[in-house]
């Protein structure tokens, strides 16, 4: 097998190819057998569902080579679920648990070549998603769905170090709406943020803090990413039936709990922002984000988080705890890893 050309050291967040992806059609009221592609292009009707009426749902996960040599894939039964759910939430044939792991095997087995060294801070990012095929002019769910299931090497999330940023808060602009597709992992979510998330960005903020679209009282999510705040022994995040379900920030809950912390999953006041200790965003790309400052722009406030400028010491033993666990340097106790026999 020959080896990747790439230079591990430079790799950053984005796409590059890689040999293969795999793929299964729902047709005729059944999935049919997994395909195996070498083409980064698909072909679909210019009606689709997917194009006209937003049927698109997608997952990430990732796939690290350990320094034992063997590769770990983490908590993939549980991104199966939440895109069954998905697909429910909008109306589309939910991919059986079995062939959503079957594939993901394949396409990291398929593209063993482009998972990065032991060290290198890279992984092999997994990105399963479902669309709509079937061609509609009227608004109705489709018969027919393509699953698929690419790969691509990406490099570490913090290429500066694992440093606090600043965030902000704009009242103008809402994540989702109330009872919405919030909780769904649907390509519409992201699309309706890129408005507020550019804005924040071009003035020196790395996301917008939302808060709930319907009071405009309680924190929500941070820009694609799920929020924390550590205070008083306690590991407190957002309850809102509009933030989409993180398997990272339910894993940091699970890890917050085996450290002795308390967790709330409660309504979080924006007066409460001045009492936080710790604050960071989580998703599966940077684990913890810490958070440095939460400006809040409407009503002029500033609250420093980050006093000393560092992440604080329960947000850097849940980055590492959860880190050496995806690489295996850590005891898994909860099971999460799946180990592939590459």
């Amino acid at each position: 097998m020959k080896e990747a050309d790439i230079d591990w050291s430079e790799i950053g967040f984005g796409y590059i190819p890689t040999d293969y992806n795999v793929r299964c059609y729902y047709r005729n009221g059944a999935w049919g057998e997994i395909e195996i592609s070498s083409s980064e292009t698909i072909e679909m009707h210019i009606a689709a569902t997917a194009l006209h009426y937003g049927q698109e749902i997608f997952e990430g996960l990732k796939a690290f080579r350990g320094k034992d040599g063997k590769v770990r894939v983490f908590r993939p039964e549980a991104n199966a679920k939440r895109i069954q759910d998905s697909a429910r939430g909008i109306k589309m044939e939910p991919i059986p648990t079995d062939i959503f792991l079957k594939m993901t095997e394949m396409a990291i087995k398929l593209n063993e070549r482009f998972i990065p060294p032991y060290g290198s801070g890279a992984s092999l990012y997994i990105r399963p998603l479902e669309i709509g095929m079937t061609a509609r002019v009227g608004v109705k769910p489709a018969d027919e769905y393509c699953f698929m299931i690419l790969v691509t090497p990406v490099g570490p999330y913090f290429k500066s170090g694992f440093k606090p940023t600043n965030i902000c808060i704009m009242r103008e602009f809402d994540r989702v709406a109330p009872k919405g597709t919030g909780r769904f992992k649907v390509g519409g979510n992201y699309a309706a943020s890129l408005v507020a998330g550019e804005k924040a960005h071009e003035l020196g903020y790395s996301a917008v803090l939302y808060l709930d679209p319907k009071e405009k009282r309680y924190l929500d999510e941070c820009g694609p990413a799920n929020f924390y705040a550590i205070k008083d022994g306690k590991y407190i995040t957002p309850a809102s039936e509009s933030i989409l379900p993180s398997i990272t920030n339910e894993s940091l809950m699970q890890l917050a709990e085996d450290m002795g912390l308390t967790v709330e999953r409660r309504h979080i006041p924006v007066e409460e922002i001045a009492s936080f200790e710790e604050a960071a965003a989580c998703g599966t790309a940077a684990v913890c984000s810490p958070i440095g400052e939460i400006h809040d722009i409407d009503l002029g406030e500033k609250y420093v988080i980050a006093k000393n400028g560092e992440p604080g010491p329960i947000t850097r033993r849940l980055y590492d705890t959860l880190g050496g666990i995806r690489l295996g340097e850590v005891e898994d106790k909860h099971n999460w890893n799946w180990v592939l026999d590459m």
